[in-house]
């Protein structure tokens, strides 16, 4: 079983004007971006490559984006018929955040996720703490993008404090850990035990020996396979990782059983959890 924990998908009649807007803010550097954004390509795509479970998600860039995106991506996951798992989408200048939490949690959806460089907030601020604690309290992980050499949003001295300010916080940082400053990624936050990474968009950047170092670093018990499709072919991904020397017990963990064990999903079509051990 391999789980892409790192999907973003859009309503199809947004999905193009969403897919530029990535592009146009990572400079044209995402040469998956032939890939459309819906929800139908990434459950074709992904399952060409072998990919059978889709952690799916977006971004509210304005506060009363929030419930809307959430309404969408319920509806994908019932439609996807157990291919997809949902992540729901909050913002840190909501009026209503705790209703805002409350909506999400109600239409079943397993985590919270944020992009501090798109929705223009800094990760560690007293406006974002509102939604960690949130998270925290109901044991609700949270993915957050993290890092970014342009900006300093959400880079890891950030998230390292977040990480020690609410330490029984699952916090997943995307990009494993620091997307274009993963050297600042790997002095900051390897020590901290309620940190997860996820391999999306770091394999282009990385030389196979400096993917493996940060890996290890944080241990694959806290890394999560993830594409974030629409910007890449996971295909290619696939490849990268098979040239990593993990054993096969380390690939289950990366590809699929961290990934379950945090968002309690079910496998094969059985009706309990997946317990990791």
């Amino acid at each position: 079983m391999i789980i892409d924990s790192h999907c973003h998908i859009y309503p199809r009649k947004i999905a193009g004007r969403a897919v530029e807007s990535i592009d146009r803010f990572y400079g044209g550097m995402a040469d998956g971006c032939h890939l459309d954004g819906t929800a139908e390509t990434l459950l074709l795509n992904g399952r060409v490559a072998g990919i059978s479970r889709f952690i799916v998600h977006s971004v509210a860039t304005a506060p009363e984006q929030a419930r809307s995106i959430c309404a969408f991506i319920a509806q994908s996951v019932e439609a996807s018929k157990g291919a997809f798992t949902g992540l729901g989408a909050l913002h840190p200048d909501s009026e209503d955040l705790e209703g805002d939490f409350q909506y999400l949690l109600a239409l079943g959806l397993k985590g919270v996720k944020l992009h501090p460089d798109f929705q223009k907030f800094e990760a560690d601020s007293p406006r974002a703490c509102r939604i960690y604690e949130l998270c925290e309290e109901n044991e609700v992980p949270v993915l957050v993008h993290t890092g970014d050499f342009r900006y300093n949003y959400s880079n890891p001295e950030r998230i390292a404090r977040v990480l020690r300010d609410f330490p029984r916080l699952t916090l997943i940082g995307a990009h494993l850990g620091g997307w274009s400053v993963w050297d600042r990624a790997l002095s900051a936050l390897p020590d901290f035990p309620n940190i997860r990474v996820d391999t999306s968009s770091s394999f282009p950047w990385l030389s196979e020996e400096k993917a493996e170092e940060i890996i290890r670093a944080f241990g694959p018990e806290r890394v999560l396979f993830g594409t974030d499709y629409p910007m890449w072919d996971p295909r290619k991904d696939l490849e990268y990782f098979d040239r990593l020397s993990f054993t096969e017990d380390e690939r289950e963990m990366i590809f699929w059983r961290n990934c379950a064990d945090i968002y309690q999903m079910t496998t094969g079509g059985k009706e309990e959890k997946v317990h990791v051990s």
